[in-house]
């Protein structure tokens, strides 16, 4: 389960030491990387960490070697250890999450999803990509993904704005138009 809210706080005050010391970027990278080790190892890491059963030193031993294995400077280091000692680390990875968003909303970094029938190729990827950046005003990161019940076409998401140009779209418009002639 999502603990957003808090998950926010920490993040927040993460993004603030991080500007202070100009390592936003780098502090979302490394906390990001900790949080895959959540999820590839699964419950394993996050149990070593959240886990009452064990001793405080030696989850903190734990958290020690993460935050050597992904070169944490001792800023980040520090709020490990305090995310741990509050007994906050089953929720590194939702702070890793909001750390994430207000990085790339920094830097003025929208992530898009396109869908399209069938996959498509980089030109015409980049093209899509080129006109989402005008349109929105900020850098455009997408996804991309095949939906066959498209027909044709592509839908292109952006925070809110969608742009739907798939002819499944087209046709639903045709035969409500249709229906609204009888």
């Amino acid at each position: 389960m999502k603990n957003t809210i808090l998950a926010r706080r920490y993040a927040k005050a993460l993004f603030s030491l991080g500007k202070q010391e100009q390592k936003t970027g780098e502090y979302s990278d490394k906390l990001s990387a900790i949080a895959a080790l959540y999820h590839d190892k699964g419950a394993g890491v996050q149990d070593a960490l959240s886990n009452p059963l064990y001793p405080m030193d030696a989850r903190k031993q734990v958290m020690g070697k993460i935050a050597e294995s992904v070169e944490a400077d001792p800023m980040l280091a520090g709020f490990l250890n305090l995310v741990l000692e509050k007994n906050r680390a089953g929720i590194l990875p939702d702070i890793a999450d909001e750390l994430r968003i207000l990085t790339d909303l920094d830097q003025n970094i929208s992530h898009g999803l396109v869908i399209s029938a069938v996959p498509l190729n980089e030109d015409l990827l980049a093209k899509t990509q080129a006109t989402l950046e005008k349109l929105t005003g900020a850098k455009v990161l997408l996804e991309t993904k095949v939906d066959p019940s498209l027909i044709g076409g592509i839908v292109a998401k952006v925070g809110d704005l969608v742009l739907d140009g798939s002819i499944k779209t087209q046709l639903i418009g045709l035969k409500d138009s249709i229906k609204g002639r009888d």
